[in-house]
Formats: C-alpha cells, structure tokens, sequence
C-alpha cells in the first residue's frame, strides 16, 4: 500500500501520545518525590490522591495506545525534556515551591496535548476519535488537578516568603473550581472512570466499534486513496485484533462455549478477504464491494461474539478473571502491533 498524507498524519498523533505516555511516567516519578518532600499534611493527601490518579491514567493511556492500533517512539525533545525535569526535581538549588511549579507545568503541557490529539483527531478520521474517547478522562483529571497544584503553589509561596500561612480559604476556592470542572466533564469522566480496569468484553467491543467506523468511512470515501487509507488502518485493527483473541480469549473460552470453532474458522475466512482485498487497487468496481463483503461478514461474527460468547465469559469468569484477560488480550495485540510495524 502507498503511503498517503494521512498516514503521516496517522503517525504524528501516535508520536503525540508516545509523548504523552513518556511525560505521565515523569509525572507518577515527580509526585512520587514530591510526596516524599512535602511535610503539610493536607498537601500530601492531595498528592496521594493525584499519584492515584496519574497512576490510573497511565494504564489508560495504555488502553488508547493500542486502541489506537498505530506505535510510535517519543520525540528526541521530549526525552530530553524528562531528562532535565528530572535532574530539576533531584536538585537541591530548586524549592520544594519552585518544584511544584514545574509540576503544575507538566500538568499544562499533558492537559494541551491530549487536546491536541482530540482536535487532530477530527481532522484525520472518526475511527480516531472512536479509539482515543478515553483521554477525556485524562484530560480533565489532569486540568482539575491544576487547580489544586495552583492551591498548594499559593500555600508554599507565601510560606515560603513570609514563614506564615496564607488564608486557609484557599481549598475551598479550589474545590468549587474542580467541581465546575467535573461539571464540564460530567458523563464523559463517569463512563470512562477504571478504562485501566477494563474487561475483556469492555475492550473487545471497542475493537468492534472502532472496526464499524472504519467499514463506513471506506463506503463514504470518494478517493480512492482515502478509501487506501482506511482499509490499511482496518487490516491492521482487524489482523491484531483476531490473533489476540486467538491466543487469549477463545482457549480460556472454549470449554464453555462449543461454537469457539466457529469462531476461528470466520476469522480464518476473515484474513483470506483482507489478504485478497490488499492486493487490490482501491479504484477498481470490485474493491468496494469487496469490502462490503467483508463487512457483512464481520457483522456476523461481531454479533455471535457479543451476543453469546460475551454471555458465556460473564457466567464463568470473575470480574478479576474478565479484567486479566483483558490485560492478557491488550498485551498480545500491542505485541502483534509492534510486529507488523517491524515487517513495513
């Protein structure tokens, strides 16, 4: 397949979230040390609960990375940014006010950056926007989280030049920000709160949903190189997607579903059309109608997943056991991912 200009694109965003990935484990280091430093109760309760978060957040991030179904390395900039950061943070020449306001910069810089994913999110294609609606979560947290670091900054500022502490009203003016900004965000945070607990049937009908929108935007397409472009990005989705649940999902479900070999053989089906499909030029008559083939196949499969074998991982499996495997399944698709990258 040719590149197009969307696959650079594609590219770029999964660099911004390569970035943000790398800056929200200098984030977990920085609070870490932070917690360590700080002595004011209050302050550290706030960290603790921020840390929490952040630490959640990673595993998010994780979940859109490879959602996202497109690997890429943080920028040379940014690793050498975290190495400075870091060497800030250790040093003895910086205030414990002059480290949190380094913080608070961080936490800016990640707040813009998810943004920035989501606007080029649009520009790019819905299929992005399907994968990424996790950062939402991110994003707000990480922006509520400024406001209480703006609380703390103005705590040890003025401690820290005048030996005294400032008005104690400083909290509640934070908490009534926060919660506007928990106003904003409203459903978005509550429907994507544990996205790092996630089960397997939560991600599995990710996949599906995501897999949908790329059916319909290839039927929509009137270049042919668009068209291209989304078929490359749905055989990747598709082909990681199936050898994962190959190696984890139907061996762990197979004693309790009998139909688990109907399902290997539409998937086996399902590679020999995206193969066939590959290899075809996007401007001929057959490739749309290929792929529309392709489509009501999948849908057949999609639909014996979600309405029988999702049933059958309910009745038999803990939620520990469902968020395992859901863990199993994410790690088996990002290393698949990372092996096609490597055979381009």
């Amino acid at each position: 397949m040719v590149s197009t200009l969307d696959d650079t694109k594609r590219t770029a965003i999964a660099t911004k979230l390569a970035d943000m990935k790398a800056i929200q484990n200098l984030i977990i280091s920085n609070e870490q040390m932070l917690l360590n430093a700080c002595g004011d109760k209050e302050i550290c309760d706030r960290i603790r609960e921020m840390l929490n978060d952040d630490q959640k957040n990673l595993g998010v991030l994780d979940t859109v990375i490879v959602q996202y179904g497109v690997k890429a390395e943080p920028k040379q900039t940014t690793q050498e940014l975290i190495e400075k950061a870091q060497k800030m943070m250790q040093s003895s020449e910086l205030s414990l006010y002059e480290k949190f306001s380094q913080h608070e910069l961080l936490k800016h810089g990640q707040v813009m950056k998810g943004l920035l994913v989501h606007k080029a999110a649009q520009v790019v294609g819905a299929d992005i926007e399907a994968a990424i609606t996790p950062l939402n979560t991110i994003n707000f947290e990480n922006r509520a989280h400024q406001e209480q670091l703006k609380g703390v900054l103005e705590i040890l500022g003025v401690r820290e030049l005048t030996g005294k502490d400032p008005d104690q009203g400083i909290w509640a003016r934070v908490q009534d920000a926060v919660a506007a900004f928990s106003g904003v965000a409203g459903s978005v945070i509550t429907q994507n709160s544990g996205m790092s607990d996630m089960t397997i049937e939560q991600i599995i009908r990710m996949d599906h949903a995501k897999a949908n929108t790329l059916f319909m935007e290839i039927e929509g397409a009137k270049d042919p190189l668009k068209a291209q472009e989304f078929f490359g990005q749905l055989y990747k989705d598709l082909t990681a997607h199936a050898k994962a649940e190959e190696q984890v999902v139907y061996p762990a479900i197979r004693p309790y579903y009998p139909k688990t070999q109907d399902l290997y053989q539409e998937q086996a089906e399902q590679e020999r059309m995206l193969n066939e499909i590959k290899s075809m030029s996007p401007s001929s008559p057959q490739f749309k109608e290929k792929v529309k083939q392709l489509a009501q196949m999948t849908q057949h499969h999609v639909n014996q997943e979600e309405n029988e074998m999702f049933a059958k991982i309910r009745d038999n499996f803990s939620s520990e056991q469902q968020q395992q495997m859901a863990t199993e399944f994410k790690a088996a698709k990002s290393k698949l991912q990372d092996q096609m990258a490597a055979m381009k």
